[in-house]
């Protein structure tokens, strides 16, 4: 018997034969990254559906030294949740671990299983009366310790921050198989070294997130959204401004996007019509939360569209006059990443920079891009009230996506170099997975570098933990 069935064997005693994949067929859905790209090779996908279970097959993986690549819905955009195609690792999914182990209104908090799916942990704080912030396009099949490994940021980052803010506690199985259990529900825990936030943002490369407690807020008793068209980014960021003064913290949302990003949407989702009669050459979505009343928020809405129409920061504005109309205002942008996949290939950058210098950082950096790919079309989106852009670019029409793609690396180096030198960084809110593990080298200093990898070195020190993710390590 050698020893990748004894290894097998032993894992199937551990969890159950039904749990252990290893047919291609099985395996499949583990193996290849959300768009399609990368398709990697492993010796089995294993299902634990307990944090012992989790622990025992991490303790199996040290002793026969079997690398371990974390899975939650595989929905990432860097290639972090799929294995290389060395074939020696295990894909260890996290989607059996799916209940919601506690809901307290009171201390305003939801423990939950790694394996939960997003929107099922935000429907489970709504039937508590409570909200759970965390919203992203994704939130149909992405799960909470996916979420939690990426610290994803998502549409409500501009009032309730990433997920590292919105997680007070975890449950963890670490690289030697022992289980930190640290779910307190607590706002201050001055105890020493935050362990949480060595592994939130790790990209599964330090342990596996089993668990975690999360806040919850007070319901809003109104939702209002607004759709303003405008002729800059700096026009937006002066809106950004003028809103925050005129809403405080009851702005919730507030979403940039190019005319070339609606273009994509009605073009390949006719039914997601603009509600303007003309183009404009940006648009921002507005949503402000309001603990008053529908009314309140409205009001406060039509005063702050007034005064931005005075001012000459806008062109025209709609405010959504019913739950319907909002749903379709966000459907224009929840369409566009979408819309761009149906265009074709395209290369993708999720970069953030201070909010300052968005607009400089947008007009200098496009005709870099433009120098280095002539008629390239720029899918510009994101989250402008906390910095997150979605620069994408799109090939000319007519150019092969094959031909295209070949020159993704060195319209990476434009951008990134750009994004360097506006104080930006090459990745917000997706981590750096496989697909930016050398090029995060030429933008973190060498101070950062070392000292990710000594906390590294000391809690994987087999090396075992999505090896070839998010920080280059040589094996010990």
């Amino acid at each position: 018997m050698n020893e990748s069935h004894e290894f097998l064997q032993a894992c199937r005693a551990a969890i159950g034969p039904a749990h252990v994949l290893t047919d291609a067929a099985d395996t499949a859905a583990y193996l290849t990254d959300q768009r399609g790209r990368f398709t990697g090779r492993a010796l089995a996908a294993l299902r634990p559906g307990s944090t012992d279970e989790v622990a025992a097959l991490v303790r199996l993986c040290a002793q026969y030294r079997v690398p371990i690549v974390p899975q939650g819905g595989n929905t990432g955009l860097v290639l972090g949740s799929v294995p290389d195609t060395v074939g020696n690792a295990v894909v260890l999914s996290l989607r059996r671990m799916d209940r919601i182990r506690a809901v307290d209104p009171l201390n305003n908090t939801i423990t939950v299983e790694a394996g939960c799916i997003l929107q099922n942990v935000q429907q489970a704080a709504l039937a508590a009366d409570r909200l759970f912030p965390l919203s992203l396009a994704a939130e149909g099949s992405c799960t909470i310790g996916g979420n939690l490994s990426t610290n994803a940021g998502g549409t409500g980052v501009l009032r309730y921050g990433n997920a590292r803010e919105l997680c007070l506690g975890l449950e963890v199985v670490t690289a030697r198989g022992e289980v930190m259990s640290a779910l307190r529900g607590l706002r201050k825990d001055n105890t020493g070294y935050d362990l949480r936030d060595l592994f939130i943002g790790a990209e599964g490369t330090l342990g596996v997130i089993t668990a975690a407690v999360l806040k919850l807020f007070a319901q809003p008793r109104a939702q209002v959204t607004a759709l303003a068209a405008l002729a800059t980014p700096s026009q937006a960021l002066a809106l950004l401004q003028l809103a925050q003064s005129r809403c405080g913290a009851a702005l919730t949302g507030f979403e940039l996007m190019s005319d070339m990003c609606l273009q994509l949407v009605h073009k390949h989702f006719p039914q997601h019509r603009l509600p303007f009669g003309q183009r404009h050459p940006q648009y921002v979505l507005l949503e402000l939360s309001d603990s008053e009343s529908e009314e309140h928020a409205r009001a406060i809405f039509e005063d702050l569209i007034a005064g931005a129409l005075e001012a000459q920061l806008i062109d025209d504005a709609v405010i959504a006059s019913s739950l319907a109309q909002s749903k379709a205002l966000w459907q224009l942008r929840e369409s566009i990443s979408m819309a761009q996949a149906h265009e074709g290939k395209n290369i993708k950058h999720d970069i953030s920079v201070p909010i300052s210098r968005i607009a400089e950082f947008i007009e200098i950096t496009d005709l870099l891009v433009q120098q280095a790919a002539s008629g390239c079309r720029m899918v510009t989106f994101g989250h402008l009230g906390d910095g997150n852009l979605h620069y994408n670019v799109s090939p000319p029409p007519g150019v092969d996506d094959g031909d295209f793609l070949a020159r993704q690396h060195a319209i990476n180096l434009v951008v990134y170099d750009s994004v360097d030198r506006f104080g930006g960084s090459i990745s917000a809110e997706h981590g750096l997975g496989a697909l930016k593990i050398d090029e995060i080298t030429r933008y973190k200093s060498a101070v950062e570098l070392d000292l990710m990898r000594a906390i590294k070195a000391a809690l994987d020190p087999q090396r075992l933990m999505n090896p070839g993710k998010l920080i280059d390590l040589p094996a010990p």
